[in-house]
């Protein structure tokens, strides 16, 4: 337990940055299942578009350092490739 006010307030802020966090996570989470949703849709310009709308996204939370930018460029990567494997 904090014992001191400032330990106090780095613990609230901690609290509050984590819960900030975990909203952007989920964001990023959602952003890429709706491109998978739109791949397994089988229309390609449909999952292209979703995928140019994501990207944004993914690449705001990288930039803020909630994931690591090596993450979001491997899903990319992923996503781009399971969009162009499409037939």
């Amino acid at each position: 337990m904090a014992n001191t006010k400032q330990a106090r307030k780095r613990s609230r802020q901690a609290r509050e940055q984590n819960h900030h966090n975990v909203a952007l996570r989920s964001r990023l989470r959602t952003a890429i299942k709706k491109v998978r949703k739109a791949i397994a849709g089988g229309d390609k310009a449909a999952a292209a578009a979703e995928l140019r709308a994501s990207t944004s996204v993914i690449d705001s939370i990288a930039d803020k350092k909630v994931v690591h930018k090596n993450l979001a460029a491997r899903n990319k990567s992923r996503l781009a490739a399971a969009i162009k494997s499409m037939s």
